[in-house]
């Protein structure tokens, strides 16, 4: 099984392929999927991703974006709790000093 970026407003997408699938949950397997192709998402601190397989369903109540996808564009997931508060930090590293490019609160 792969994981998948799941995205539920078209805009993002460069080009979709409009087809119906089948998404595997962890209770059932659901047809949740209207089409797929390759998107550009910006995050809030104007980090791109790109990428090339990412499935599209208005039925999805959030934009759901894979580890693998983030770790494709050349960036590390990190959490951290901080005042009792989690965050998923998004990081790349630069000549050997890590720089959080968005901290995301879980």
């Amino acid at each position: 099984m792969q994981p998948h970026t799941i995205l539920c407003d078209a805009k993002y997408f460069i080009q979709l392929i409009m087809e119906k699938a089948n998404v595997n949950t962890i209770s059932s397997s659901a047809n949740l999927i209207e089409g797929s192709k390759r998107a550009n998402i910006m995050l809030p601190n104007g980090i791109k991703i790109y990428i090339d397989e990412t499935l599209y369903s208005t039925i999805s109540r959030r934009n759901l974006l894979s580890f693998k996808d983030i770790c494709r564009n050349g960036n590390q997931i990190e959490t951290i709790n901080k005042d009792q508060e989690k965050y998923l930090l998004i990081t790349s590293a630069n000549s050997s000093q890590k720089l959080v490019l968005e901290k995301l609160p879980v």
